[in-house]
Protein backbone atom coordinates (compact mmCIF):
# COMPACT_ATOMS: atom_id res chain seq x y z
CA UNK A 1 0.00 0.00 0.00
CA UNK A 2 1.47 3.25 -0.93
CA UNK A 3 1.59 6.08 1.39
CA UNK A 4 -0.49 8.99 1.06
CA UNK A 5 2.03 12.42 1.30
CA UNK A 6 0.65 15.84 3.08
CA UNK A 7 -2.15 17.01 1.42
CA UNK A 8 -2.96 20.89 2.07
CA UNK A 9 -6.33 21.97 1.80
CA UNK A 10 -6.47 25.68 1.03
CA UNK A 11 -9.61 27.43 0.25
CA UNK A 12 -11.44 31.15 0.05
CA UNK A 13 -14.24 32.42 1.40
CA UNK A 14 -16.74 31.98 -1.61
CA UNK A 15 -20.08 33.17 0.53
CA UNK A 16 -21.91 30.88 -2.06
CA UNK A 17 -23.81 27.62 -2.39
CA UNK A 18 -21.76 24.82 -3.97
CA UNK A 19 -24.84 23.13 -5.87
CA UNK A 20 -22.70 20.86 -8.39
CA UNK A 21 -19.36 19.21 -7.62
CA UNK A 22 -17.09 16.46 -8.48
CA UNK A 23 -14.13 14.95 -6.75
CA UNK A 24 -11.37 14.19 -8.67
CA UNK A 25 -8.23 12.49 -6.78
CA UNK A 26 -4.35 13.95 -8.37
CA UNK A 27 -1.92 11.42 -8.52
CA UNK A 28 2.49 11.97 -7.88
CA UNK A 29 4.62 9.61 -8.71
CA UNK A 30 8.59 8.58 -8.44
CA UNK A 31 8.18 6.50 -11.74
CA UNK A 32 11.55 4.47 -13.08
CA UNK A 33 12.30 2.17 -16.17
CA UNK A 34 10.40 -0.50 -14.34
CA UNK A 35 7.20 -0.54 -16.33
CA UNK A 36 5.83 -2.87 -14.42
CA UNK A 37 6.36 -1.42 -10.69
CA UNK A 38 5.12 1.78 -12.14
CA UNK A 39 1.93 0.30 -13.70
CA UNK A 40 1.62 -0.95 -10.00
CA UNK A 41 1.69 2.39 -8.66
CA UNK A 42 -0.84 3.76 -10.51
CA UNK A 43 -3.65 1.30 -10.40
CA UNK A 44 -3.32 1.39 -6.78
CA UNK A 45 -3.71 5.28 -6.50
CA UNK A 46 -6.66 4.95 -9.21
CA UNK A 47 -8.51 2.49 -6.59
CA UNK A 48 -7.25 4.75 -3.69
CA UNK A 49 -8.72 7.59 -5.84
CA UNK A 50 -11.93 5.80 -6.99
CA UNK A 51 -12.60 4.43 -3.30
CA UNK A 52 -12.88 7.88 -2.00
CA UNK A 53 -15.42 8.85 -4.69
CA UNK A 54 -13.39 10.61 -7.62
CA UNK A 55 -15.21 10.86 -10.44
CA UNK A 56 -11.70 11.49 -12.30
CA UNK A 57 -8.30 10.00 -11.39
CA UNK A 58 -5.23 12.15 -12.84
CA UNK A 59 -1.77 10.82 -13.59
CA UNK A 60 1.41 12.81 -14.15
CA UNK A 61 3.49 13.43 -17.21
CA UNK A 62 5.68 9.80 -17.52
CA UNK A 63 3.71 8.29 -15.80
CA UNK A 64 4.93 4.86 -18.01
CA UNK A 65 8.28 5.09 -17.13
CA UNK A 66 11.26 7.76 -16.72
CA UNK A 67 14.52 6.42 -18.05
CA UNK A 68 17.99 6.68 -17.59
CA UNK A 69 19.06 7.07 -21.36
CA UNK A 70 17.02 7.55 -25.01
CA UNK A 71 18.30 4.47 -25.86
CA UNK A 72 16.40 3.01 -22.95
CA UNK A 73 13.24 5.59 -23.51
CA UNK A 74 12.63 4.26 -26.96
CA UNK A 75 13.29 0.76 -26.30
CA UNK A 76 10.29 1.34 -23.75
CA UNK A 77 8.14 3.44 -25.74
CA UNK A 78 4.63 1.84 -26.86
CA UNK A 79 1.92 2.68 -29.91
CA UNK A 80 -1.62 3.62 -28.77
CA UNK A 81 -2.74 0.17 -29.98
CA UNK A 82 -0.15 -1.37 -27.01
CA UNK A 83 -0.31 -3.34 -24.12
CA UNK A 84 0.04 -0.28 -21.93
CA UNK A 85 -2.65 1.63 -23.14
CA UNK A 86 -5.18 -1.95 -22.99
CA UNK A 87 -4.31 -2.24 -19.41
CA UNK A 88 -5.50 1.77 -18.53
CA UNK A 89 -8.33 1.01 -20.73
CA UNK A 90 -9.31 -1.86 -18.46
CA UNK A 91 -8.23 -0.08 -15.17
CA UNK A 92 -10.88 2.77 -16.20
CA UNK A 93 -13.28 0.08 -16.63
CA UNK A 94 -12.66 -1.98 -13.91
CA UNK A 95 -12.57 1.05 -11.80
CA UNK A 96 -15.52 2.99 -12.95
CA UNK A 97 -13.21 6.04 -12.96
CA UNK A 98 -12.34 8.57 -16.40
CA UNK A 99 -8.67 8.67 -16.47
CA UNK A 100 -6.44 11.49 -17.52
CA UNK A 101 -3.00 9.51 -18.55
CA UNK A 102 -1.02 12.56 -18.39
CA UNK A 103 1.57 12.19 -20.82
CA UNK A 104 3.33 8.83 -22.53
CA UNK A 105 5.95 7.83 -24.58
CA UNK A 106 4.14 6.96 -27.66
CA UNK A 107 5.72 5.54 -31.00
CA UNK A 108 5.70 8.21 -33.83
CA UNK A 109 5.18 8.07 -37.31
CA UNK A 110 7.44 6.02 -38.99
CA UNK A 111 8.87 4.52 -36.28
CA UNK A 112 10.99 1.69 -37.70
CA UNK A 113 12.78 4.57 -39.38
CA UNK A 114 12.76 7.60 -37.11
CA UNK A 115 12.50 5.93 -34.17
CA UNK A 116 10.96 9.16 -32.80
CA UNK A 117 8.31 9.66 -30.47
CA UNK A 118 5.32 11.88 -29.31
CA UNK A 119 4.69 12.63 -25.71
CA UNK A 120 1.05 12.05 -25.25
CA UNK A 121 -1.68 12.65 -23.32
CA UNK A 122 -5.11 10.57 -23.35
CA UNK A 123 -8.21 11.03 -21.71
CA UNK A 124 -10.10 7.37 -20.94
CA UNK A 125 -13.84 7.69 -20.19
CA UNK A 126 -15.39 5.23 -17.67
CA UNK A 127 -15.72 2.57 -20.27
CA UNK A 128 -12.08 2.44 -21.39
CA UNK A 129 -12.54 4.70 -24.33
CA UNK A 130 -10.20 6.93 -25.73
CA UNK A 131 -12.24 10.41 -24.80
CA UNK A 132 -9.09 13.31 -25.87
CA UNK A 133 -6.02 12.96 -27.47
CA UNK A 134 -3.18 15.72 -26.81
CA UNK A 135 0.90 15.94 -28.13
CA UNK A 136 2.43 18.25 -26.70
CA UNK A 137 3.63 21.02 -28.56
CA UNK A 138 6.04 22.84 -26.45
CA UNK A 139 9.26 20.88 -26.37
CA UNK A 140 11.41 21.29 -23.13
CA UNK A 141 14.67 22.12 -24.51
CA UNK A 142 16.48 24.36 -21.64
CA UNK A 143 19.77 24.69 -20.67
CA UNK A 144 20.37 26.23 -17.51
CA UNK A 145 24.17 26.43 -16.51
CA UNK A 146 25.23 23.84 -14.05
CA UNK A 147 21.74 23.18 -12.94
CA UNK A 148 19.48 21.98 -15.63
CA UNK A 149 20.20 20.89 -19.42
CA UNK A 150 17.74 18.63 -21.15
CA UNK A 151 17.11 18.50 -25.04
CA UNK A 152 13.79 17.26 -25.30
CA UNK A 153 13.11 17.67 -28.93
CA UNK A 154 15.99 15.32 -29.86
CA UNK A 155 13.54 12.21 -29.55
CA UNK A 156 10.50 14.04 -29.66
CA UNK A 157 8.30 15.30 -32.06
CA UNK A 158 6.64 18.49 -31.74
CA UNK A 159 2.62 17.85 -31.63
CA UNK A 160 0.70 19.54 -34.84
CA UNK A 161 -2.26 21.28 -32.85
CA UNK A 162 -4.20 22.19 -29.54
CA UNK A 163 -6.89 19.98 -29.05
CA UNK A 164 -10.34 21.57 -28.35
CA UNK A 165 -11.48 20.88 -24.78
CA UNK A 166 -13.15 17.60 -24.23
CA UNK A 167 -16.43 17.04 -22.37
CA UNK A 168 -16.35 14.92 -19.25
CA UNK A 169 -18.18 14.63 -16.38
CA UNK A 170 -16.94 17.36 -14.05
CA UNK A 171 -16.35 19.57 -16.85
CA UNK A 172 -14.49 20.93 -20.10
CA UNK A 173 -11.20 20.01 -20.04
CA UNK A 174 -8.50 21.18 -21.93
CA UNK A 175 -5.25 19.04 -22.06
CA UNK A 176 -1.64 20.20 -21.98
CA UNK A 177 1.68 18.19 -20.93
CA UNK A 178 4.27 20.41 -18.33
CA UNK A 179 6.66 22.72 -20.27
CA UNK A 180 3.47 24.21 -21.68
CA UNK A 181 2.17 25.43 -18.72
CA UNK A 182 4.91 28.80 -19.69
CA UNK A 183 2.92 29.74 -22.48
CA UNK A 184 0.07 31.40 -21.69
CA UNK A 185 -1.54 31.19 -25.45
CA UNK A 186 -2.37 27.89 -24.93
CA UNK A 187 -4.29 28.37 -21.77
CA UNK A 188 -6.36 31.41 -23.07
CA UNK A 189 -7.00 29.39 -26.44
CA UNK A 190 -8.56 26.50 -24.35
CA UNK A 191 -10.56 28.57 -21.92
CA UNK A 192 -11.72 30.83 -25.30
CA UNK A 193 -13.24 27.18 -26.53
CA UNK A 194 -14.68 26.64 -23.82
CA UNK A 195 -12.16 24.71 -20.96
CA UNK A 196 -13.58 24.74 -17.66
CA UNK A 197 -10.36 22.76 -16.18
CA UNK A 198 -6.91 23.06 -17.81
CA UNK A 199 -4.67 20.05 -16.90
CA UNK A 200 -0.46 20.01 -16.97
CA UNK A 201 0.73 16.89 -15.84
CA UNK A 202 4.08 17.13 -15.23
CA UNK A 203 7.37 16.49 -14.32
CA UNK A 204 9.68 19.67 -13.60
CA UNK A 205 12.85 19.30 -12.38
CA UNK A 206 13.96 20.64 -8.98
CA UNK A 207 15.37 23.58 -10.07
CA UNK A 208 12.66 25.40 -12.16
CA UNK A 209 9.80 23.87 -9.63
CA UNK A 210 11.43 25.58 -6.93
CA UNK A 211 11.37 28.48 -9.00
CA UNK A 212 8.03 28.55 -11.03
CA UNK A 213 5.85 25.75 -10.38
CA UNK A 214 3.04 26.79 -7.84
CA UNK A 215 3.24 31.12 -9.19
CA UNK A 216 2.84 29.03 -12.93
CA UNK A 217 -0.07 27.58 -11.99
CA UNK A 218 -2.12 29.98 -9.60
CA UNK A 219 -0.95 32.39 -12.71
CA UNK A 220 -3.22 30.46 -14.86
CA UNK A 221 -5.67 29.78 -13.15
CA UNK A 222 -6.47 33.44 -12.48
CA UNK A 223 -5.92 34.78 -15.88
CA UNK A 224 -8.41 32.27 -17.51
CA UNK A 225 -10.98 31.86 -15.08
CA UNK A 226 -10.51 28.09 -15.05
CA UNK A 227 -9.39 25.22 -12.30
CA UNK A 228 -5.79 23.88 -12.65
CA UNK A 229 -4.65 20.52 -12.65
CA UNK A 230 -1.50 19.40 -12.31
CA UNK A 231 -0.36 15.70 -11.34
CA UNK A 232 3.39 15.73 -10.97
CA UNK A 233 6.21 13.61 -10.92
CA UNK A 234 8.19 13.09 -7.90
CA UNK A 235 11.99 12.22 -6.42
CA UNK A 236 14.63 10.59 -7.67
CA UNK A 237 13.86 8.19 -10.55
CA UNK A 238 17.63 7.78 -11.82
CA UNK A 239 21.55 9.38 -11.10
CA UNK A 240 20.34 11.72 -13.74
CA UNK A 241 16.97 13.35 -13.20
CA UNK A 242 14.99 14.09 -9.85
CA UNK A 243 11.71 16.39 -10.44
CA UNK A 244 10.02 18.76 -7.66
CA UNK A 245 6.47 17.24 -6.98
CA UNK A 246 4.19 18.87 -5.49
CA UNK A 247 1.23 18.19 -6.99
CA UNK A 248 -1.37 21.05 -7.08
CA UNK A 249 -5.28 21.91 -7.63
CA UNK A 250 -5.74 25.36 -8.10
CA UNK A 251 -9.76 27.50 -8.12
CA UNK A 252 -10.60 29.99 -10.90
CA UNK A 253 -10.22 32.36 -7.87
CA UNK A 254 -6.22 31.26 -8.03
CA UNK A 255 -6.09 29.82 -4.37
CA UNK A 256 -4.36 26.41 -3.71
CA UNK A 257 -7.16 23.55 -3.32
CA UNK A 258 -5.35 20.81 -2.69
CA UNK A 259 -1.73 19.47 -2.63
CA UNK A 260 0.99 16.73 -2.30
CA UNK A 261 4.06 17.14 -0.16
CA UNK A 262 7.04 14.69 -1.07
CA UNK A 263 6.74 11.44 -2.03
CA UNK A 264 4.11 9.08 -4.15
CA UNK A 265 -0.15 9.90 -3.33
CA UNK A 266 -2.39 11.75 -4.25
CA UNK A 267 -4.76 14.37 -3.03
CA UNK A 268 -8.38 15.04 -3.81
CA UNK A 269 -10.51 18.15 -4.27
CA UNK A 270 -13.76 19.28 -5.31
CA UNK A 271 -14.65 21.08 -9.08
CA UNK A 272 -17.61 23.35 -8.60
CA UNK A 273 -18.48 24.59 -11.55
CA UNK A 274 -21.25 26.44 -10.40
CA UNK A 275 -18.59 28.27 -8.38
CA UNK A 276 -16.55 28.85 -11.71
CA UNK A 277 -19.44 30.43 -13.00
CA UNK A 278 -19.35 33.14 -10.67
CA UNK A 279 -16.05 34.51 -10.50
CA UNK A 280 -16.97 34.83 -14.14
CA UNK A 281 -19.44 36.62 -13.92
CA UNK A 282 -18.24 38.68 -11.09
CA UNK A 283 -15.20 39.38 -13.12
CA UNK A 284 -15.95 39.15 -16.62
CA UNK A 285 -12.69 39.08 -18.15
CA UNK A 286 -13.48 37.54 -21.22
CA UNK A 287 -15.63 40.53 -22.34
CA UNK A 288 -13.33 42.79 -21.05
CA UNK A 289 -10.39 42.04 -22.77
CA UNK A 290 -9.59 44.31 -25.55
CA UNK A 291 -9.23 42.24 -29.23
CA UNK A 292 -8.74 45.40 -31.36
CA UNK A 293 -5.41 46.34 -29.75
CA UNK A 294 -3.68 42.87 -29.18
CA UNK A 295 -5.57 40.26 -31.16
CA UNK A 296 -7.86 37.32 -30.02
CA UNK A 297 -5.77 34.36 -29.19
CA UNK A 298 -8.02 31.14 -30.13
CA UNK A 299 -7.30 27.54 -31.32
CA UNK A 300 -6.22 27.11 -34.72
CA UNK A 301 -5.06 23.36 -37.03
CA UNK A 302 -2.57 24.19 -39.19
CA UNK A 303 -3.37 23.18 -42.65
CA UNK A 304 -3.92 19.71 -43.41
CA UNK A 305 -3.77 19.11 -39.55
CA UNK A 306 -6.94 16.83 -38.76
CA UNK A 307 -8.53 18.00 -35.63
CA UNK A 308 -8.76 14.55 -34.25
CA UNK A 309 -7.43 11.51 -33.74
CA UNK A 310 -9.16 8.15 -35.71
CA UNK A 311 -10.66 6.04 -33.80
CA UNK A 312 -8.64 3.14 -31.93
CA UNK A 313 -9.73 -0.30 -32.96
CA UNK A 314 -11.74 -2.36 -30.09
CA UNK A 315 -9.02 -3.93 -27.53
CA UNK A 316 -9.80 -6.40 -25.09
CA UNK A 317 -10.74 -4.94 -21.68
Amino acid sequence: MLLLPTVTAIRGARGMSMARKALIAVCQLSSTDDKDHNLRECRELVRQGAARGARMVFLPEAFDHISPSTEVMLRLAESLEGELVGSYRQLARESGVWLSLGGFHEQGPDWDRERRIYNTHLLLNDSGEIAGLYRKTHLFDVDIQGQVSLKESSSTIPGPRIEPPVTTPIGKIGLAICYDLRFPEISLALASAGAEILTFPSAFTLTTGMAHWEPLLRSRAIESQCYVVAAAQTGRHNDRRWSFGHTMVVDPWGCVLAQCGQGPGLCCAEIDLDYLRQVRRQMPLAQHRRHDLYGTVCIRHPPGSAPSHPPLPDAPL
